[in-house]
């Protein structure tokens, strides 16, 4: 049994690891996943090349002074200034007047566009900003802050103190994050790093499970369809060809897994700052092994009763967000961990892997905890893949008509 379990295991490996979307897929995934990571932050960093001109309607007269010394601190990388402040005024001083001319001047490209500075925005503190752009958030927050600060000022000299001393007296406050391991052992530890490390470890459990399980189900489908199925199941039992397939699959899919974490190790560690915690990552192996088997088993036992490329594609994208359902819970999970919630989640099988993943990389959860979610797991891997084999060893020769699922009950309860 073994030697033909291994000997589907082989062909079904070698058959897809020579081809040339596997081998562009390695390399195409890591490059993806680089390319949206690295280009938007470099887009959000990179520094205007030219002045830009932002119109000003202050109606209450004193603020613009305040937004302009604000403002020239911003500079380009040639020394010169950011922000150019353009005062839109005119001897007709009413709002829906002045409101026209800075349009005007938009639309005639004289301006990017212009804040309004309502007399009542002392009390009020709002204040808009109008123009054909209004997705640069980074602009906005600079001159909202110079504003918020100068309007502070302003009140605060109305009231009778002085906005220098209470400047002098507050202090911002940078927190300094220090994670404290179950040893005692101390290591600054951003957000970043410990959402990062977690979230990796979904996408690429995720990933592994849905390249693997669409390989799985077309597998099938071909198979049946080419009548080449049984001649298979001349040659093995259908215990034999399902443990070939999945240990075949399984192996491609770690080769993958494999070839993405040395990238990801190498990238890691040759970074300034590491965006990646290794902590505990033998115990959050295990889960990703035992996670794997899991969905693989969900996989098998959905395609094996399908005979259909559109079938085939249905199931796939059913079982596929049935999966993934996990991911919404990731940030509750980070929140707090500790939450009665999340440690019953965490005993559910379909979300331990990714449950117990996520609070790994955040706090150490109870061991009791750790042993009760193997096991649960563990055992739901074993009930899973005999209802996997049950549905395989009769579904597997189906053709035609899809079973429904008072058939696929009859199978699961049949002592043949």
């Amino acid at each position: 049994m073994r030697s033909k379990s291994f000997q589907v295991a082989k062909w079904e490996f070698l058959e897809r690891v020579k081809t040339k979307a596997f081998i562009i897929g390695l390399f195409m995934m890591p490059t993806i996943i680089g390319f949206f990571w690295a280009v938007p932050a470099l887009l959000a960093s990179k520094a205007d090349e030219h002045t830009r001109d932002i119109g000003v309607i202050d109606e209450t007269g004193k603020l613009l002074p305040d937004l302009n010394a604000g403002i020239a601190k911003y500079k380009l990388p040639d020394s010169s200034a950011n922000y150019k402040l353009i005062n839109i005024t005119d001897d007709d001083r009413s709002e829906d007047h002045l409101k026209a001319l800075a349009t005007a001047k938009i639309l005639g490209n004289e301006i990017e566009g212009y804040f309004l500075i309502p007399a009542a925005v002392m009390e009020s503190g709002k204040i808009e900003y109008r123009s054909e752009n209004v997705g640069n958030i980074r602009d906005q927050e600079r001159f909202s802050k110079i504003l918020e600060d100068a309007i502070i000022a302003r009140r605060l000299e109305a009231k009778g103190y002085d906005p220098k001393e209470i400047r002098g007296l507050t202090t911002d406050i940078d927190v300094k994050t220090i994670k404290v391991s179950s040893k005692g052992e101390e290591k600054e530890s951003g957000f970043l790093e410990t959402f990062i490390t977690g979230y990796i470890f979904i996408m690429m459990l995720f990933t592994l499970v849905m390249t693997s399980g669409q390989m799985l189900i077309r597998s099938l489908v071909e198979e049946k369809a080419n009548r080449i199925v049984e001649v298979l199941m001349s040659s093995c039992s259908p215990r034999e060809l399902l443990s070939g397939k999945i240990l075949g699959l399984s192996l491609l899919g770690l080769t993958t897994i494999s070839f993405w974490l040395l990238i990801l190790v190498g990238v890691n560690f040759t970074m300034k700052e590491p965006f990646v915690s290794f902590d505990h990552i033998a115990l959050l192996l295990v889960y990703f092994v035992l996670g794997y088997l899991l969905y693989v088993a969900i996989f098998v036992a959905a395609g094996a009763p399908v005979s259909t490329e559109q079938e085939a594609q249905q199931m796939t994208a059913y079982t596929t967000l049935l999966v993934m359902s996990p991911i919404a819970l990731a940030v509750p999970a980070m929140q707090n961990p500790d939450s009665m919630m999340v440690k019953i989640l965490s005993q559910v099988p379909l979300l331990s892997p990714t449950m117990m993943a996520l609070r790994l990389s955040i706090q150490m959860p109870d061991l009791w905890e750790i042993v009760l979610s193997l096991v649960t797991l563990s055992l739901s891997i074993w009930g899973m893949m005999w209802v996997a084999s049950k549905i395989f060893r009769i579904g597997i020769l189906i053709t035609g008509k899809r079973p429904n699922f008072k058939e696929m009950y009859r199978w699961l309860t049949s002592n043949a």
